[in-house]
């Protein structure tokens, strides 16, 4: 032990250049450490759900939960298993033990559910095998509200959430409490009935439009182009003037026969903040990323 003492003492120079050396090496590792207040942590949990449009919690549980705990009851690994049964879809969540093998149980489970869905009634949709993910849960929400008109703040809205997705770290920032705007025609019947346009004549018209159609391509000396009939809208007045008939030298337009204005879709769900409707933004992270 002695020996040691004396042989540092008589490099004293090196030895302090190596412990200088160690605390700034200590110090690079640490800034580079990965640190994460929400760290990815994989939960051994798998959601089943199948939707089924109009019916009933009842129902439900006897056509859709019970076949599918049937036949998921035999899992490997299965810990617990939980159906929900409420009216228009039915869902069972599985839980395994810790060292699960994900991509086999997932398969396994692919297997019994096609077993289940052989006995479900016609009209249940398509089921879907969701994972229990922390790094999808939204690290931040940004709730914008103000004394401004609808569609000044969801314009607000959507530039800002084009910022923040084109920030590395951020995988999304998905936009939740606004309404799409859309264009909306509400069709008069008197003037149907004066231009002598059918509904039908009406609905062939809108459908056959707002396409895109690729006529293939021409061939010639100089090369070969594209070619395709443009026939989708960008503006209102392309389907103001969107032609419906032919009334001798006049076009009747579907301007004409509707009045088209700018709306918005139906609300389908509402950001609240301190009892003020907002627009929020939902940011989630990017696997990995510091958010300290």
């Amino acid at each position: 032990m002695t020996g040691i003492v004396d042989w540092a003492a008589g490099r004293a120079r090196m030895v302090i250049a190596f412990i200088i050396l160690s605390i700034l090496a200590g110090a690079f590792a640490y800034a580079g450490l990965p640190k994460e207040g929400e760290p990815d942590i994989e939960i051994p949990a798998l959601f089943v759900s199948v939707p089924f449009p109009g019916i009933s919690a009842e129902d439900s549980e006897k056509l859709l939960v019970r076949p599918m705990e049937t036949e998921l009851s035999d899992l490997d690994g299965l810990k617990t298993m939980t159906g929900t049964a409420a009216e228009g879809y039915a869902i069972v969540v599985l839980e395994f033990e810790f060292g699960w093998n994900k991509p086999q149980i997932i398969a396994d489970v692919r297997d019994a559910m096609t077993k289940a869905e052989a006995q479900f009634p016609e009209g249940a949709d398509q089921y879907t095998i969701d994972e229990f993910n922390f790094s999808e849960f939204p690290i931040i929400i940004v709730n914008l509200t103000g004394a401004l008109p609808e569609r000044t703040l969801l314009r607000v809205a959507k530039d800002l959430q084009d910022r923040l997705e084109g920030l590395e770290p951020v995988l999304e920032a998905a936009l939740t409490g606004h309404r799409d705007e859309m264009v909306e025609a509400v069709i008069d019947p008197l003037r149907l009935e004066a231009y002598n346009v059918t509904a039908g004549d009406l609905i062939n018209v809108v459908v056959n439009n707002n396409q895109l159609i690729a006529a293939g391509e021409v061939e010639t000396a100089t090369g070969a182009f594209a070619v395709k009939i443009p026939s989708s809208f960008d503006e209102q007045q392309d389907i103001y003037n969107l032609p419906v008939k032919t009334d001798g030298d006049r076009v009747v337009t579907l301007g004409d026969i509707a009045d088209i204005r700018l709306t918005f879709e139906d609300r389908a769900g509402t950001a609240r903040f301190n009892g003020e409707t907002t627009v929020a933004l939902q940011v989630v992270k990017r696997k990995g990323f510091n958010i300290l």
